[in-house]
């Protein structure tokens, strides 16, 4: 098998060239040298700490999302029922878990950190962390936009102490912010009083307990840069830089995709790769889709993985409709700067769908009927606030099996659009990332809603392990269905090189009922025909190929001799041609 390589190499001496320019185009000349000295010897003090070994990103890559404390069972921690539930349930065909902050928090389930270098005692511990390391690839969290109101490092700014002298953004509140882009509703400014009773506006951009990091300040930065040294010495194999967008703040700009925010990124990779190069860096930034893509940057300086925002909401509006038209133009159009790059594809987060990525793809009319059917289906629709003091949708709050399917509709129904949605992620090009609740087929989760009051908890249910377990060994239920498809769909993908992430793929026009990628495998002798018949009612297509006495059905393994093919309802057919077959 042919692997290609997911980062480009650089020599040491380059790396560093790099890394002082970067310093240079955002701070002083006299902050970049006091940093470059420090960054120096952070990289040379976590070399020795560090043992690099190159991997390369195949199609066997699946990573799982789920928080620490996911499952649960009486006499163990969270963390290690984790471990159990992955050992006993995925590991013949999950290689990855991206574990939702783990450390010690004060709200909003662990991405307002107070400690960055604890875990959460109510989680486990790091002997937890490492004993899942040692059989899955972990991505840790950076969420380095802000910390909590309750890290010591916003109480020693308060209190006036030197060494955090400029941590956190004062803003006048009569400065003019109209123009900074929100991702909330909720005050940008909150006040706090210091040691002195004074009161102090700081900058907070998503919520009042999370305190947004002053990067202006480069001791900032070198805090932030050892803190993601640390998680790869801690075994991160991936590393998810967290609202990563809004990491530089001028007041009179939008404070969204500034240039120093990119240049931050390019300088992160250099330091983390100086250190490990075979990490990979993941950029979540919930934003529309061509903002999105400009942090895969070149493809060789910026991130290696891109959440790819687009695919959940427009896989929902496509098979709501039972109309492929929107995905299929969309997707005719995506393109990566790099072949060393790729998206990383998903349909749920524990955040929700969000939707600001489809603004431009989904017309108002369009974009009505997915909140609508979001709504009638049990879900919750959050917003963010607009400069003119208007709102408008940020996100959709629901499980994707509800959002997919009203949950009194009958479960064939469900568990075949559910099946449909994640099938596709798997043929897409890239990585793809599995949520926890859409593994196991979960609903929406009303009574956390009602207790939290925070909408995004309706798809934040933690599970006991001996129910979960009961309901994967039930005998017709829709969660052993559901699971029992999903792991041969995963057992299947991992086996064939034409789903590789970084492979060539083509995406086929085959009618508005139907989605289908063609993905090659390395040589191009051998490809995959991935078809997805998105109508609750029978299709019949024409297929691409004239030889069709050489395709193979490897979900069914039925052999295909005609020219057309008759799709059943939500049917799922990913044909593979070889010469051999």
């Amino acid at each position: 098998m042919v692997h290609i390589e997911h980062y480009k190499r650089h020599t040491e001496e380059d790396r560093l060239i790099l890394i002082k320019e970067s310093l240079e185009f955002i701070y002083s000349e006299e902050d970049s040298a006091h940093a470059y000295a420090q960054i120096l010897k952070l990289i040379n003090r976590y070399k020795q700490k560090v043992k690099s070994t190159p991997y390369y990103v195949t199609q066997k890559d699946i990573i799982l999302i789920t928080y620490g404390d996911q499952v649960f069972h009486h006499g163990e921690t969270p963390l290690a029922t984790l471990s159990r539930f992955l050992n006993d349930y995925v590991q013949d065909v999950i290689n990855s878990v991206h574990i939702l902050p783990f450390y010690p928090y004060s709200s909003d389930d662990g991405f307002s950190i107070v400690n960055y270098k604890g875990v959460c005692p109510l989680k486990g511990s790091w002997k937890d962390i490492e004993n899942i390391r040692k059989n899955y690839r972990i991505m840790f969290d950076g969420v380095i936009n802000h910390v909590s109101q309750l890290n010591y490092w916003f109480s020693h700014f308060l209190s006036d102490m030197p060494a955090y002298e400029d941590f956190f953004i004062e803003v006048d509140p009569s400065t003019d912010l109209s123009s900074v882009v929100r991702p909330r509703t909720s005050p940008l400014l909150t006040e706090f009083i210091d040691s002195e009773g004074k009161i102090r506006n700081i900058w907070t951009t998503f919520s009042s307990d999370q305190v947004d990091l002053n990067y202006a300040n480069y001791k900032v930065l070198l805090k932030v840069l050892e803190v993601l040294l640390f998680y790869i010495d801690k075994g991160a194999s991936l590393i998810r830089l967290d609202a990563i967008a809004y990491i530089w703040k001028e007041p009179g700009t939008s404070c969204v995709h500034l240039p120093q925010t990119h240049e931050l990124i390019q300088l992160m990779r250099e330091v983390m790769h100086a250190v490990a190069p075979e990490v990979i860096i993941i950029t979540e930034t919930n934003v529309p889709h061509g903002e999105n893509i400009s942090y895969f940057g070149s493809g060789s300086d910026e991130a290696q993985m891109v959440y790819n925002f687009a695919l959940p909401p427009l896989l929902a509006f496509s098979i709501l409709k039972a109309d492929t038209r929107k995905l299929t133009n969309w997707a005719k159009e995506l393109s990566l700067p790099d072949r060393g790059v790729c998206f990383f594809n998903f349909t749920a987060s524990h955040d929700g769908v969000g939707v600001r990525a489809v603004n431009d793809i989904l017309d108002d009319k369009e974009m009505g009927f997915l909140l609508k059917s979001c709504i009638n289906h049990g879900g919750l629709v959050s917003y963010r606030a607009n400069g003119d003091e208007d709102e408008s949708p940020y996100e959709l709050n629901c499980s994707y099996m509800d959002l997919l399917t009203n949950p009194i509709e009958g479960d064939t129904i469900r568990v075949k659009r559910m099946i449909l949605s994640q099938a596709v992620v798997l043929a897409m090009p890239g990585v793809p990332g599995i949520y926890f609740h859409s593994l196991v087929g979960s609903g929406n989760y009303h009574e956390a809603v009602r207790k939290t009051r925070v909408n995004r908890t309706i798809n934040r249910d933690k599970l006991n392990y001996d129910n979960l377990k009961d309901l994967f060994e039930k005998e017709g239920s829709p969660q052993k269905i559901l699971f029992k498809t999903y792991k041969q769909l995963l057992s299947i993908r991992i086996k064939e090189e034409a789903f590789n992430p970084f492979g060539s793929y083509e995406f086929l026009d085959l009618g508005s009922k139907v989605f289908a990628i063609k993905r090659y495998a390395e040589n191009n002798d051998e490809f995959i025909l991935a078809i997805f018949n998105f109508d609750g009612e029978k299709v019949e297509i024409n297929l691409p190929e004239c030889d069709t006495e050489h395709f193979v059905d490897i979900i069914t393994h039925v052999k295909v001799h005609r020219h057309n093919l008759l799709l059943e309802p939500y049917q799922i057919v990913w044909l593979k041609r070889h010469k051999e077959i």
